[in-house]
């Protein structure tokens, strides 16, 4: 129909926020970051890319009406909220927390009060994304479950999804029926078919890719494509881990 698109957003055009123990990079407006054109893509409103500094990491602060997926890469994050739920984030956990009507959390650095390790000079890095729920003022909610296991290297393992065409193989569910994040792990020079939707965020969470018709992605570059079809994905030669966001609109 000729309306297919790609949009290319490089890593250093995104907004930064760089503090003592936070460097965060985020794909589309965020707090004192503000572009008009850039606010969601669908239904996703946040995709940032967080680095926090050993012992440090967010203070409880108040969240509603927002689906939050956290997808940690390196090291580990502990969480805290008002409805009583702890959860320690570490690469392979698939992690929700439903905001609904009003929550309150914290997000810390602080891994080894929970595990005992000695050692705590480790950053943590993850991913966070934020994606709009189906309707406002529902009960809050938390979700989390460790897919190592079911991951298989160079194939989509689902993360997080509301579709039901998803409910086989999500991990752990969100409540927005339009919306499911996958992830994949490849190998060097292996290839994997972008997943068709009408709308997909892909973001390349490590190592260097090749879109079909695109060209290179760096590490911390991203493609918004809109009724693209499922067009190739290869990795270069140190692999990737890449995230896809799959929307209805």
């Amino acid at each position: 129909d000729g309306m297919s698109a790609v949009d290319i957003r490089r890593k250093d055009q995104r907004f930064r926020t760089q503090t003592s123990w936070l460097d965060s990079h985020h794909c589309f407006s965020f707090g004192a970051h503000y572009e008009p054109g850039n606010t969601h893509f669908g239904s996703l409103l946040v995709t940032n890319d967080d680095i926090v500094a050993p012992g440090t990491g967010f203070d409880t602060h108040p969240h509603r009406d927002m689906e939050i997926v956290t997808w940690v890469l390196e090291g580990a994050l502990v969480h805290q909220d008002s409805e009583g739920n702890n959860g320690l984030i570490y690469p392979g956990l698939a992690q929700r927390m439903t905001a609904g009507r009003g929550i309150l959390h914290s997000e810390k650095n602080d891994s080894w009060r929970l595990t005992g390790e000695s050692v705590h000079d480790r950053p943590v890095h993850f991913i966070q994304m934020w994606v709009l729920p189906d309707e406002s003022g529902i009960d809050p909610g938390y979700e989390q479950l460790d897919i190592n296991e079911s991951m298989r290297p160079n194939t989509w393992s689902v993360i997080a999804s509301g579709r039901s065409k998803d409910a086989d193989e999500r991990a752990i569910r969100i409540r927005q029926s339009g919306a499911g994040l996958s992830v994949v792990r490849l190998d060097p020079d292996k290839a994997v078919p972008l997943p068709d939707a009408p709308m997909v965020h892909l973001y390349v969470a490590r190592g260097t890719v090749e879109l079909e018709g695109v060209g290179a992605l760096a590490e911390g570059d991203s493609a918004r494509l809109t009724a693209a079809g499922a067009p190739t994905l290869r990795a270069g030669p140190d692999g990737a881990e890449v995230l896809a966001w799959r929307m209805d609109s």
